[in-house]
């Protein structure tokens, strides 16, 4: 029983021998010559455009606020006559029909 206890360890032995011997040993010097340097990663820039809408104002500064209409309910119950009355209302119509084509020309430009 002791016979094979050292019969193993001397061919664990001879095995483990076998495979330093087998090698030729480094000097220091020899060991960091043969690695290369390792070498940094390669820096890539680049340029991203991101793309941001800007808030514009669609109605443009020179559009005037709404005019005062002839026609008012104040303007009309003052008038002396059916005929004031109606040129009221004409002169109001000439001026909505007016308004209305600048605000749908600025709406029309904004779409």
């Amino acid at each position: 029983m002791i016979g094979r206890a050292i019969s193993a360890v001397l061919l664990a032995g001879l095995l483990t021998a076998g495979c330093t011997t087998a090698r030729t040993p480094a000097t220091p010097g020899q060991a960091l010559a043969a690695q290369p340097a390792p070498t940094a990663p390669a820096v890539v820039t680049r340029e991203v455009v991101v793309k941001v809408p800007v808030k514009a104002a669609c109605v443009p500064r020179a559009l005037s606020a709404a005019p005062k209409y002839p026609d008012s309910d104040v303007a009309l119950r003052d008038a002396g006559g059916a005929a004031d009355r109606y040129q009221l209302l004409a002169a109001g119509r000439i001026l909505r029909a007016k308004r209305l084509a600048t605000l749908e020309r600025v709406i029309e430009a904004c779409r």
